[in-house]
C-alpha cells in the first residue's frame, strides 16, 4: 500500500484541500521508515501547481464539518482522477479511483470542480538559499500575495522565551516591512520542533491595523494559522545553521517565485560569525530527551530517528529454545 505512487497521490491530494506544512514533515518520516525515497523539492514539483478545490480555513472561509457535508475527501480525490495514479492499492484491496469514482459532491461552494478551482496553483513551495541550503517551506494558499517577494530588516529572537519577552516591547525597531526571525525552534534547538512559527505580531502594529509580516523559523505551524510564514528551515539554527548566524539589522529576501531565501550578508562575515558562533547547551545528558536530539533527523528528512530510517519492517529472529 505504501507505494512511491501512494506518496506522490498524497502530495498533490495535500495541496488540493490546502493541507497543512505539517504533512510534509509527516509523510517524509513515513516514506523514510518504509524506505521509499521522497525528497523535499518534490512536494513542490508534485505539488506547487495543483488547484485549491477545497474552500476552508485557513486557504478560504469554511470549517472541516462543511467540507464532510459537502462530500468530503472523496470528491476531491475523484475530481483529481486526472493528476492521480489511479491505481495505486488502498487498504480495503481496490484502488484510489475506483473507491472513489461515485463520489457526490453536495456543495460546491466547500468543494469546486478541478475546471474551475478556488485557486489555480496552490501547493506547498519549498525555497532554497544561503539561508536554508537544505531547504524550508511556504504555505502560498495562506500567505499575503504582496509579501511573496519582499526584501526586509531582520528582527532577531534568540528563542520563543526571547520572542515573548521582548514582541510587543514599545521601544522595539519593528515595522511591517521587517522580518521577524525565530530561533531555536527546530528539531534539537527547542527540542521538538514546536508550532510556534506563526509568530504573533507586536502589538504596536497591531493596532496600526497590521494583519501580516514575513516571519522565518526553524520550527512548523499549525495548520489552522495563516499568514506569509517560512517554516522549517534547514539546516536549524541550534547546530549551526545559517539562521543562527543572522543578526537585528541583516536584510533577508523573499523570493516565493523564484523559491529563493537569501540572507544578504557576505560570505566572508558569515564565516566570522560561525567561527565565533557558540552552539547552545543540551538540554539533557541523558535519558529521552538526550536520545532524541542526538538522534533526530533535520526537518527536510522529516526530523524522525535516523536509526529508524528504512528499519520499520526488519524482522528480529531468534532461536525459540
Amino acid at each position: 500500500i505504501l507505494t512511491r505512487e501512494a506518496f506522490e497521490n498524497a502530495i498533490k491530494l495535500n495541496a488540493a484541500v490546502g493541507g497543512s506544512t505539517n504533512f510534509i514533515i509527516h509523510l517524509q518520516a513515513i516514506a523514510g521508515r518504509i524506505g521509499v525515497p521522497l525528497h523535499l523539492k518534490e512536494f513542490d514539483t508534485l505539488g506547487s501547481k495543483i488547484p485549491l478545490l477545497v474552500n476552508l480555513m485557513p486557504s478560504g472561509k469554511f470549517l472541516m464539518e462543511d467540507f464532510f457535508d459537502a462530500g468530503g475527501l472523496p470528491v476531491v480525490i475523484n475530481q483529481m482522477k486526472d493528476h492521480l495514479h489511479n491505481n495505486a492499492i488502498t487498504v480495503n484491496g481496490k484502488p484510489i479511483g475506483e473507491n472513489n469514482k461515485k463520489a457526490e459532491c453536495y456543495n460546491y461552494e466547500v468543494i469546486a470542480t478541478i475546471d474551475q478551482p478556488f485557486i489555480e496553483e496552490a501547493g506547498i513551495a519549498v525555497l532554497y538559499g544561503n539561508l536554508c541550503e537544505d531547504g524550508a517551506v511556504i504555505k502560498p494558499s495562506a500567505a499575503t500575495p504582496e509579501l511573496m517577494t519582499h526584501r526586509g530588516m531582520a528582527v532577531v529572537f534568540e528563542d520563543i522565551e526571547d520572542c515573548h519577552a521582548n514582541i510587543d516591547r514599545p521601544d522595539l525597531e519593528i515595522d511591517e516591512t521587517s522580518v521577524i526571525v525565530l530561533k531555536g525552534a527546530g528539531p534539537v534547538g527547542y527540542p521538538g520542533m514546536p508550532e510556534v512559527g506563526n509568530v504573533d505580531l507586536p502589538e504596536k502594529l497591531l493596532k496600526k491595523g497590521i494583519k501580516d509580516m514575513v516571519r522565518i523559523s526553524d520550527g512548523r505551524m499549525s495548520g489552522t494559522a495563516f499568514g506569509t510564514v517560512v517554516l522549517h528551515v534547514s539546516p536549524e539554527s541550534s547546530i549551526g545553521g545559517v539562521l543562527g548566524l543572522v543578526k537585528t539589522g541583516d536584510f533577508i529576501i523573499l523570493d516565493v517565485p523564484n523559491r529563493k531565501l537569501h540572507l544578504e550578508v557576505e560570505e566572508s562575515e558569515l564565516k566570522k560569525r560561525k567561527a565565533s558562533w557558540t552552539p547552545p547547551q543540551p538540554p539533557a545528558n541523558r535519558g529521552y530527551t538526550n536520545l532524541y536530539t542526538r538522534t533526530v533527523q533535520q526537518a527536510h528528512l522529516g526530523a524522525d530517528f535516523d536509526f529508524l530510517v528504512g528499519k520499520s519492517s526488519s524482522v528480529v529472529k531468534r532461536d525459540a529454545h
